[in-house]
């Protein structure tokens, strides 16, 4: 069996993107998609609360679960990791379109994996790491922090993130997923694109 792998992290983000890219690798592979799991969840939730978790105790030997990255699995690299280590375990495959990962059984997937989670670990420490620094120079400069819960917070992740924003938008990276990477919804990037005069 080939499943489809689909999530977002809130539902004001669709998975219309996700599966169009998850159809036309499938076309052009001549692969079926049997079944598709759709979800909107973050992935911090543990894997037992999500439908990844019961997907992954259904699937059996030599089944393929293909999703556009591997960031979609999960948000951290213990989960990322866990979710491989099983599927490796039972023998099932785990193929990602925008990563171009084959991750199976043997030890290049498993030191991919590895590599990968690792550097997704370190990208939201350091994002997390900034924001909270700046932060405290503005709470240290005296500064009212006084706006609705988790305004003020996204924006100044952005900012701390713009030549990233940047960059993203340069590599005509999906606004979607731009938004989910800095756990921002999609109406505060668009307020601080177009503050910048930044165009999408």
């Amino acid at each position: 069996m080939i499943y489809g792998y689909v999530r977002v992290s809130s539902d004001k983000q669709t998975t219309q993107n996700q599966i169009f890219e998850i159809n036309s690798f499938a076309k052009n592979n001549n692969i079926k998609i049997d079944n598709w799991i759709n979800e909107t969840i973050s992935g911090l939730y543990d894997i037992k609360k999500r439908k990844l978790g019961k997907l992954l105790k259904k699937m059996k030997k030599g089944d393929i679960m293909i999703s556009s990255e591997l960031s979609r699995l999960g948000r951290n690299l213990l989960q990322v990791m866990s979710i491989l280590s099983y599927c490796m375990e039972h023998e099932i495959a785990v193929w990602t379109i925008k990563d171009n990962y084959r991750l199976s059984i043997d030890i290049q997937s498993k030191i991919m994996a590895f590599a990968f989670g690792l550097s997704a670990e370190i990208e939201r420490n350091l994002i997390s790491q900034r924001t909270k620094e700046a932060l405290a120079r503005l709470k240290a400069e005296g500064k009212t922090l006084g706006r609705p819960k988790g305004t003020l917070k996204a924006q100044y992740i952005l900012e701390q993130n713009k030549e990233q924003i940047l960059n993203d938008i340069k590599a005509d990276v999906p606004f979607v997923k731009i938004a989910d990477k800095f756990d921002v919804c999609d109406k505060t990037l668009r307020r601080f694109l177009k503050k910048n005069n930044i165009s999408y």
